[in-house]
């Protein structure tokens, strides 16, 4: 048995959740989620208001179905209630971020130009300080996603550390050319 697919998913109060067939959708204060769980995953209601998830048999398939489906499940719980956010750092002389609205951000990243980078539908951008901004909003992928391709603009290179990054990420340094 799967030891994540096994467990209830609480559902806090505030929090509508509809099963329709496969389509499990989430109501919250942030706003309203929704998700299609693979086919032969079954998704059910309880009597004291959690989700259990279980699978038909112990095909290879339903295994790997039962744990993703319900954590994918629980990440709309937590998206509609508390969000998510990803906070990132700029490492490098000159390299800064500049809000322009909370759903656009300005960068200046050692480039002949400046880069603007647009938020999608439900993300929005808090600068803290000119190094230092978060991606936020209630679907989990779209934040990580946004935030991988706005590191992918300039990667943390190995020797100065300067670029984008994680808050709290390690970036292995190397050694420089050795002199004479």
């Amino acid at each position: 048995m799967s030891r994540i697919g096994k467990l209830p998913i609480s559902v806090p109060s505030g929090v509508d959740v509809t099963i329709d067939g496969q389509t499990v959708t989430v109501k919250g204060p942030k706003g309203q989620l929704s998700h299609v769980v693979a086919e032969p995953i079954v998704v059910n209601r309880d009597e004291d208001g959690t989700i259990a998830v279980a699978r038909p048999d112990d095909q290879r398939k339903s295994k790997e179905l039962h744990g993703l489906s319900r954590t994918l499940i629980a990440n709309l719980v937590t998206g509609v209630t508390v969000g998510y956010e990803k906070k990132l750092e700029i490492v490098g002389v000159g390299y800064r971020v500049l809000a322009k609205g909370p759903t656009q951000l300005e960068f200046s990243l050692g480039y002949s130009h400046t880069i603007t980078v647009d938020a999608p539908d439900g993300i929005t951008f808090a600068v803290e300080s000119p190094t230092k901004f978060s991606v936020q909003g209630i679907d989990k992928q779209s934040v990580g996603e946004v935030a991988a391709n706005i590191r992918k603009l300039r990667k943390p290179e190995p020797y100065k550390g300067k670029g984008v990054r994680y808050a709290g990420e390690q970036v292995r340094r190397k050694v420089g050319k050795a002199g004479k």
